[in-house]
């Protein structure tokens, strides 16, 4: 594994200077994707000839009969002729190498509806130099991902993406990191929603990976509990490249998506306008400014928001998209917890006294590709139990994580363990790991009733009600002033 992940990644190296860094992922990433379907289209393939063979059809035939489309299993993603990485790798040369990949992603596109508009078409015109192309293709051709591994060949495949997409986050920094959700954040966001069943959608869903998280988790409970529920994930994405890298990502998940008929910005056009969710989960820009302000807009049920940050036009689009049982989790940056701006003050004091927070994270810095500073997770629930009615639960971990390079903090097993199993036992639910019981631990975890959080004036920072030490109130303030 280690090894094709290392040879898939030098594929970036090849192409760098032929390309925009910012669009490796959608040409390196589409490629994987096509060699990856297509053997696991030729493995099919394989599959149906043993079967048509034991069903004693004619040898002589059988390239004929694995040509039809209805012998295929529906679910197979069918790959035309010409469209297969084995023509492809032994036709691509310095001088054509990006026409046979477009016309190959053409003709999948053309044979497979769902996957329409998924799959980069610029080969030919948008790299720099056919050449470095014709030795990526070489590269990838070497490299075959199928199911005589350990893990299943999809396994694979999707265990590659979420390294190169990580892996391309890192190295780019700022600009990797704006479309991608680190992995433990991602892996505490699901944690803590716990979608067993029911749409789950994601407005700013970048490459992905919140919702690819999400239908795995679907998929693996689901299997435990041996019964099947709907497990379409929804979301919506601004910039276009990165939704195709989207819809590759959740086909190489295996997961059922509709991220609609098209990219765009969510607070401007919303493309799941009737839907309801029982779980949101998003990573917003952090202190987006100048963004698309209607006034009159119904979202805005709890006051407009500033034009110079779209907060809480996140917070109040996420709460219009829950079911009457739904749970959201939003992160933002630590400034939201605590802004003075009037319209701010009183959206939030809205919000709590409407009894939609249910838990407030304060998250450790380091943990996002495109910026240092800390954020905070909202946890917004339409469904409080009964005994948590009126209460909001804070957690401090800021001090949590491990240091995994220079630029970067990482949350631990054990870490997310501890948020996660602190909110459930907050809940009161029983879970997979037995029902917890709940009880403050001052320095980390505190549940507030309304009443003192309304003699903090609505001020939502965890360190305020767990008695943790944080940092200097004025340094907070100034550091959220300069990066937002």
């Amino acid at each position: 594994m280690q090894e094709i992940k290392a040879a898939l990644w030098g594929t970036a190296d090849i192409l760098r200077g032929s390309i925009d860094a910012a669009e490796y992922p959608e040409y390196v990433g589409g490629l994987i994707f096509l060699r990856y379907i297509s053997d696991a289209f030729e493995e099919h393939r394989s599959a149906v000839r043993t079967r048509l063979i034991a069903e004693r059809h004619d040898e002589n035939r059988l390239e004929e009969l694995l040509e039809i489309r209805e012998l295929a299993d529906p679910r197979v993603i069918w790959i035309p002729r010409k469209a297969r990485w084995s023509w492809i790798g032994s036709h691509a040369n310095s001088r054509n190498a990006g026409e046979l990949i477009d016309e190959a992603m053409h003709a999948i596109m053309l044979a497979n509806p769902s996957l329409r508009g998924a799959l980069p078409t610029t080969f030919q015109r948008g790299i720099a130099g056919q050449g470095r192309l014709a030795e990526v293709v070489a590269l990838i051709d070497r490299v075959r991902i199928d199911s005589n591994w350990e893990k299943p060949a999809r396994e694979v495949l999707a265990e590659v993406y979420e390294y190169f997409l990580d892996r391309f986050a890192r190295t780019e920094g700022r600009r990797g990191g704006e479309y991608r959700t680190p992995r433990s954040v991602s892996r505490l966001l699901v944690g803590i929603l716990e979608p067993y069943e029911g749409p789950v959608y994601d407005p700013a869903c970048g490459s992905g990976n919140l919702l690819a998280q999400a239908g795995t988790f679907m998929a693996v409970h689901q299997g435990e509990r041996g019964a099947r529920f709907e497990n379409t994930v929804y979301g919506q994405e601004i910039n276009e490249r990165t939704w195709r890298l989207a819809r590759m990502n959740l086909t190489a998940h295996d997961v059922e998506y509709d991220l609609g008929t098209r990219w765009g910005d969510t607070l401007a056009d919303d493309e799941h306008p009737d839907l309801k969710a029982d779980f949101v989960m998003a990573q917003p820009p952090f202190g987006a400014s100048d963004w698309p302000r209607n006034e009159d807009d119904p979202r805005w049920v709890y006051g407009v928001p500033p034009r110079t940050n779209a907060n809480y036009a996140w917070l109040q689009h996420a709460v219009s998209k829950l079911s009457d049982r739904g749970t959201a989790g939003i992160v933002l940056a630590n400034g939201s917890l605590f802004s003075q701006s009037p319209a701010e003050r009183r959206i939030r004091r809205g919000l709590v006294r409407a009894d939609l927070v249910a838990a407030i994270v304060a998250l450790p810095g380091q943990l996002f590709h495109s910026t240092r500073i800390p954020a905070c997770l909202w946890v917004l629930a339409k469904g409080k139990s009964a005994g948590r009615k009126g209460q909001i639960l804070f957690v401090d971990a800021h001090g949590m994580g491990t240091i995994a390079s220079d630029t970067e903090r990482v949350l631990m097993d054990e870490d997310l363990a501890k948020i996660t199993g602190t909110y459930h036992a907050w809940r009161g639910r029983s879970v997979a790991r037995g029902r917890l019981t709940y009880q403050d631990d001052p320095g980390f975890c505190f549940s507030a009733d309304l009443q003192t959080v309304r003699t903090h004036e609505y001020d939502l920072t965890p360190g305020r009600y767990v008695g943790a030490t944080t940092q200097p109130r004025a340094l907070t303030k100034d550091l959220y002033g300069v990066f937002n």
